[in-house]
């Protein structure tokens, strides 16, 4: 086992004893009349994801588009047909396939009842026909079987995330309780901008310790050589968003086949390819999950625990503080946060010419990398056209492979521009916002509610730019995006049948360019847009935040003598210490 690990091994007593500290805290009667419901109720929801965590079989959750063969991929998992295929968008439901000595399949409706299924029950034809005859909505399938493999863990088989924006709320549920997860890309569709964006904006903040990328389908490709330009290429993208994801290229549909003793129904000469991908899947799927599943688990509840007592540490400190205070600084230093809030407007728009002038440097940055793209680009365009001694590329590998390349190319830069500059804007809504929390007089509310703004501006801004890549390359149009390189586009999709679209490419490269570089800084005005909306919004809450607090403060100072108060207090505090000492040996930190 990795020395690093070995710690974890006996961290259970250490969970336990932070956990008992944490009932402590809860069921202190004066400390929660001293802080209020509010305080109260945050410690519950605490308590009841760190129980969730802790008590819950060890989950595998399986994510992806529509149409990437998730369920397939379970069934050649576990060799058996249990999670249901080729189901319809509408009549889709979330799989929970845990062990039972006994198979057995229930819908577990909304309203919490159970109806018991058969197999045949969960076809998509079945499901059409079933859903409206129930007496609720279904909230997810209930399969037991007793493959070996789910006595260790339970797999969750989800819905297609086919539109990111409106990311189901119950998809979004299992992701935050996962332990370890599997994203399926397909080979014949390879990492879209949007799927890139998921794994960014969804996946990798989560910093889960084992997640794979399967890319599947591998077996409806041509050749070794396109199965190794594909696996270079989603590997590539997968570092660079996810550094630690194991990629494997794989043939779920095949596998399944071979598991079922059913004869293969592909033809090419490659199969040993996948075949071994998918060997080398299962194995690390057992050595590095099903055997380190305690260790995984571990440190997730670790991390969440010590999450936990920085948050609560630091609104008991802010009580702590003010119940230092007399009755009359009391009341000055509340007027003086009223005043501060009145003049909350001047203080937004004395800072609005300081976010327009670094937006505006990054967007003139964003143009001149641009550029520098495109011109990098053209050479690449150029290399693809055949020289005269060669044979003319063959029209249906430029249908293919050219347009989805030149496509995700451009939404590519459009992207790595505005994550370049994630740090930086950070940086700045960071500066302000502490700003005005000094000015306050309640500089500690930063830690009390952490909101990374930054990065749902910048997440606004590039689902636009995901789902006008991804529109365009569907249906030639895009809704939501400017309209400079995506009318440029669209003369080339008109052409694309024809043969010479490199050609066509590039008599359209000048607009293309030029469109792209309007685009990029129409992009950048909605950045700004968007980012003193947000800054209003981070004024707003923490306003909201300082004023409760005072009102708590002073019906904690009205209701309990400072020495009560400060007991009480002072009392949570050290348990808090005493808790967080416990994990420091842990090393937790945003990699855990």
């Amino acid at each position: 086992m990795d020395i690093n690990n070995a710690i974890f091994k006996s961290a259970d007593e250490d969970i336990s004893v932070v956990r008992s500290c944490l009932d402590e805290l809860l069921t202190n009667g004066e400390l929660s009349d001293i802080l209020g419901d509010e305080f109260k109720e945050g410690l519950e929801v605490w308590n009841a994801l760190i129980k969730r965590r802790c008590d819950e079989p060890f989950t595998l959750v399986i994510l992806g588009d529509f149409k990437r063969g998730k369920s397939t991929i379970i069934n050649a998992l576990l060799g058996r047909s249990l999670a249901p295929v080729n189901v319809a968008p509408e009549t889709y439901t979330i799989n929970e396939i845990s062990y039972g000595a006994v198979p057995s399949i229930h819908a577990v409706l909304q309203n919490g009842d159970r109806v018991k299924l058969t197999k045949n029950d969960i076809t998509r034809e079945a499901l059409e026909e079933l859903m409206p005859t129930l007496a609720a909505p279904i909230d997810h399938l209930d399969i037991r079987d007793n493959v070996e493999i789910l006595k260790e863990i339970r797999i969750v088989d989800t819905p297609g995330l086919s539109d990111i924006e409106d990311l189901d709320e119950q998809v979004n549920r299992y992701l935050m309780n996962a332990d370890a997860i599997i994203y399926v890309a397909s080979a014949l569709l390879p990492f879209s901008e949007s799927e890139q964006l998921y794994l960014a904006s969804h996946i990798q903040p989560q910093r889960f310790g084992m997640l794979y990328v399967l890319v599947n389908m591998l077996d409806a490709l041509s050749t070794r050589e396109d199965v190794e330009k594909i696996m270079a290429r989603i590997s590539q993208k997968s570092e660079a968003i996810v550094p630690n994801a194991f990629v494997y290229g794989i043939s779920a549909e095949e596998e399944y086949r071979r598991k079922s003793g059913v004869p293969s129904a592909s033809n090419n000469d490659f199969a040993d390819y996948y075949e071994t991908e998918f060997l080398k899947f299962e194995v690390s799927l057992k050595r590095d999950i099903i055997l380190q599943k305690d260790i995984i688990r571990k440190k997730r509840v670790l991390a969440m625990l010590d999450q936990m007592l920085r948050e609560t540490h630091a609104k008991i400190h802010i009580f702590s503080d003010m119940s230092t205070l007399d009755q009359r600084k009391f009341e000055s230093m509340t007027e003086e946060f009223e005043e501060q809030c009145s003049t909350i407007n001047a203080f937004l728009d004395a800072k609005k010419p300081e976010i327009h002038l670094n937006i505006l440097e990054m967007q003139q940055e964003a143009e001149v990398w641009m550029y520098e793209f495109f011109a990098k680009l053209r050479e690449s365009v150029l290399e693809c056209r055949p020289c005269e001694s060669e044979d003319d590329i063959a029209a249906e590998d430029v249908e293919k492979y050219f347009y989805s390349y030149l496509m995700d190319k451009v939404g590519e830069a459009y992207r790595t521009c505005l994550e370049i500059h994630s740090g930086r804007m950070n940086e700045l809504i960071d500066k302000i916002s502490e700003q005005l929390a000094r000015k306050l007089g309640i500089s500690d509310l930063s830690i009390v509610s952490q909101a990374n703004s930054v990065d749902r501006i910048l997440s606004d801004v590039k689902k636009k730019v995901a789902h006008s890549v991804m529109n365009v390359a569907q249906t030639g149009t895009s809704e939501t995006f400017p309209s400079g390189t995506m009318s440029s586009f669209k003369d080339i999709l008109k052409k694309k049948k024809r043969t010479d679209i490199i050609d066509i490419t590039l008599e359209n490269y000048d607009d293309i360019r030029n469109g792209t570089v309007k685009d990029i800084k129409a992009a950048y005005r909605d950045l700004e847009a968007k980012s003193v909306k947000r800054l209003e919004g981070i004024f707003e809450h923490q306003i909201e935040v300082g004023r409760n607090t005072f009102v708590q403060a002073k019906e904690m100072m009205g209701s309990y003598d400072n020495e009560t108060i400060s007991k009480t207090l002072d009392g949570a505090n050290r348990t808090i210490i005493n808790a967080s000492k416990l994990l420091l040996k842990y090393e937790l930190d945003e990699n855990n």
